[in-house]
């Protein structure tokens, strides 16, 4: 079986420093749509794992992000493609939650659904945090330099121990050149 696991805000979507909460704010990054159709017709399993501390911010509710899921849902859908199931981590970062990044809870919570083990499944993520959360469950960290990935690359001084692309579009092109 072959698995991917994206993070939400600033790898399909533009991120936002204020949050994204509304479906108006949620805007698909250039190509990241037409990338996860490419992962489904290349037999891949796509998830999203996405840390919404806005949830407990009060600066959006359930209903609300569930519209943005369907949203997403439905430009991928017809793009050709599916995301077959979203979690996410509604806590603050202060919640003391084992699910909010980069704790691993998440993605724990993926493997034991699945029945999988996330030994080198690509994780892509554009923080930190998403790459620890990979780190810590065995999978293979990616960072993209959309939404605060350059950002990340500067604060660490580009001392990363990861892969690193301009966007999802550009990794998903390697990664199905990677198979043949």
């Amino acid at each position: 079986m072959k698995l991917i696991i994206l993070d939400r805000d600033g790898v399909i979507n533009e991120d936002s420093d204020d949050y994204i909460k509304s479906v108006d704010e949620w805007r698909p990054i250039p190509g990241s749509i037409e990338a996860i159709a490419k992962l489904s017709m290349n037999d891949y399993r796509v998830l999203v794992a996405t840390n919404q501390s806005g949830i407990a911010r009060g600066l959006f509710d359930l209903d609300t992000l569930a519209q943005m899921h369907d949203k997403m849902h439905q430009l991928v859908g017809a793009a050709g493609g599916s995301v077959e199931a979203v979690f996410f981590c509604p806590h603050g970062p202060d919640d003391g939650c084992d699910c909010r990044k980069p704790k691993p809870g998440m993605l724990r919570d993926i493997g034991d659904r699945l029945r999988v083990e996330l030994n080198g499944v690509a994780a892509v993520g554009d923080s930190l945090r998403d790459l620890q959360a990979a780190e810590a469950v065995g999978a293979r960290p990616v960072l993209v330099r959309t939404g605060k990935g350059q950002r990340t690359l500067d604060k660490l001084g580009g001392k990363l121990d990861c892969e690193v692309y301009a966007d999802l579009a550009t990794f998903v092109d390697v990664l199905l050149v990677e198979e043949d």
